[in-house]
């Protein structure tokens, strides 16, 4: 079995009590069935404690009033942990924030940003994101079978995630045409799809991933680009559209509806021209020496190189190439909305702790529902 994973992986370690937002609270945790067991044939005198804070019916850990794990002590610390030690986690606890995504033979093994830690790991990475493949000889029980799974189709899928993350990574262009360029990509991909002729893919490939074919483009590219942007009604329409898609989600987190509200309050309060000046003035502050040493740029990159390598491939099952794209720049074009909102409120700065918690809430509300995810990509 092929295991693929970020170069950053190993850095990750759970920071536990120091946490700012544990993952033990805020949503009930699955119980897998091989920990049901272990739990319900415990014998030790804890045993009976802890039968009594799992919800059998639902298979779920109990909750309290604040949606705290039951296990989940006032120090942030889990007792189960203390008093069993770490063989007696269920799945999810032992895992996350690792995030899997299973193809035949292959595991590509991720950090969900949805945990504060991940956040700040990935988003204080200046360097481009590279990612490291070794093949590990796997129990025959981890094996899987995947119906319907075409390994040829997935190949082409691979092949255009590699050239897409080379032109998100391109940092001599700006980051505006680099999800133009992935965004054309996509649709084109996804029109051959619809006519069922794999082999023109090829085409696409050698168009996208030649930088003399980018060369060609990148003079309309820009030129669009600017029409777009210097259209105040339109970015504003836009604008609003893009964080609209959020009003259609499940709401995970009791707070969440209010703080929507008030991010859309503080981009679109004062109409166009509002908008306009504060999008005009947050691109000047992105940019300037007044960022208290925040590279936006390299930000934005490594938010949709996360998005992409994550989600794309996943379209081996659905055949959504398009919507798996969608879905990670409207997500990062939401983010930056978020970024923007939160900079005006602060009268112009937001630090790097701000940007962090941002982005884990945002992805705690998607990444945590499969619902969700589906929605974002149509």
């Amino acid at each position: 079995m092929f295991y693929v994973r970020p170069n950053y992986y190993e850095q990750f370690k759970c920071i536990a009590d120091r946490c700012e937002a544990t993952c033990c609270a805020g949503w009930q945790i699955v119980i897998d069935e091989a920990a049901l067991g272990r739990y319900e044939s415990e014998t030790c005198d804890y045993g009976e404690v802890l039968r009594k804070r799992i919800d059998w019916e639902e298979g779920v850990f109990k909750q309290d009033c604040h949606k705290r794990c039951a296990f989940l002590k006032e120090d942030n610390l889990c007792e189960m942990y203390q008093q069993l030690g770490e063989e007696s986690l269920c799945f999810t606890c032992r895992n996350y924030p690792r995030h899997i995504e299973e193809f035949e033979n292959l595991r590509e093994i991720t950090l969900a940003i949805s945990c504060p830690e991940v956040a700040r790991i990935i988003l204080e990475q200046e360097e481009p994101v590279s990612f490291v493949e070794e093949e590990i000889e796997a129990e025959e029980e981890e094996w899987e079978e995947f119906e319907d799974f075409d390994p040829f189709f997935f190949s082409y899928l691979e092949d255009a995630r590699k050239i897409m993350l080379a032109i998100l990574q391109n940092r001599r262009l700006s980051m505006a045409v680099r999800t133009a360029l992935i965004q054309n990509m996509a649709e084109e991909m996804q029109e051959i799809l619809e006519e069922s002729d794999l082999f023109d893919l090829a085409d696409v490939f050698e168009k996208y991933g030649e930088e003399a074919n980018l060369a060609e483009m990148l003079p309309e590219i820009e030129q669009q680009l600017k029409v777009f942007f210097d259209n105040a009604d339109e970015c504003f329409c836009h604008s609003q559209t893009v964080f609209g898609r959020l009003d259609r989600l499940e709401h995970l987190s009791d707070d969440w509806e209010d703080y929507l509200e008030q991010c859309r309050k503080t981009l679109y309060g004062e109409g166009v021209q509002g908008y306009q000046a504060l999008r005009e003035q947050f691109d000047k502050w992105c940019i300037g020496e007044s960022c208290a040493g925040l590279k936006m740029e390299i930000i934005f990159e490594q938010l949709l190189v996360y998005f992409v390598f994550t989600y794309f491939c996943g379209a081996v099952y659905d055949d959504n190439v398009i919507g798996k794209i969608r879905m990670s720049v409207d997500s990062v074009a939401i983010l930056y909305q978020m970024f923007a909102a939160k900079w005006k409120e602060q009268n112009g700065t937001l630090s790097a702790k701000d940007i962090q918690r941002i982005v884990y809430r945002y992805s705690r509300e998607l990444e945590h529902s499969d619902v969700n995810l589906e929605i974002l990509e149509k």
